[in-house]
């Protein structure tokens, strides 16, 4: 979908320019409180099962394993990464994916390989036909991928009733949810 892929653009690029001062600061922030890389790199599931990496702020101590956030321990979690994550602002980085076509702002989160049976259920729903987003439908109803049957059923209204005016809508959710 073309007016997609431009509402990506067009929203994305002067996001990021936007926001560089506020992910600077929350770079030096991570850095200044904890070892390791502020930004980190996680393989995640995108569209059509191929797998991409995700961007993100390092909100965990270094050395925590690649769990989904519902299964990580709540004491792998930084001071600065409780802010970060409760702000959104740990996301940021992920519009350099929405630049490079791995994402979308609004979709289905990407999850990880691991997530066998979100993964699965997503297949049978046709939802991997979908980018990724940073956003999403279940994401604004308060649905996360702890629950794997309800998530992929989610995921698969919003791709089956996606258009602009939804993406809107749930970027709008979005923010002021946050």
């Amino acid at each position: 979908m073309a007016a997609k892929r431009a509402l990506d653009l067009v929203v994305a690029a002067p996001l990021l320019v936007l926001t560089s001062p506020v992910l600077l600061a929350a770079i030096l922030a991570i850095r200044a409180t904890s070892p390791g890389p502020a930004i980190f790199s996680q393989i995640r599931v995108g569209r059509g099962g191929d797998l991409f990496a995700c961007r993100k702020l390092r909100t965990m101590r270094q050395g925590t394993p690649s769990l989904p956030t519902h299964e990580a321990p709540v004491s792998a979690v930084t001071l600065v990464g409780k802010v970060l994550r409760r702000t959104k602002i740990d996301e940021l980085p992920q519009l350099w994916n929405v630049l490079k076509g791995e994402m979308s702002l609004v979709g289905p989160r990407p999850c990880l390989p691991t997530q066998t049976e979100l993964i699965e259920r997503r297949k049978v729903l046709g939802v991997l036909t979908a980018l990724p987003g940073i956003t999403g439908l279940a994401q604004i109803n308060g649905i996360d991928m702890s629950d794997p049957k309800l998530c992929a059923e989610t995921d698969a209204a919003y791709v089956g009733a996606a258009s602009i005016g939804l993406d809107l809508r749930i970027l709008l959710g979005t923010f002021y949810k946050a």
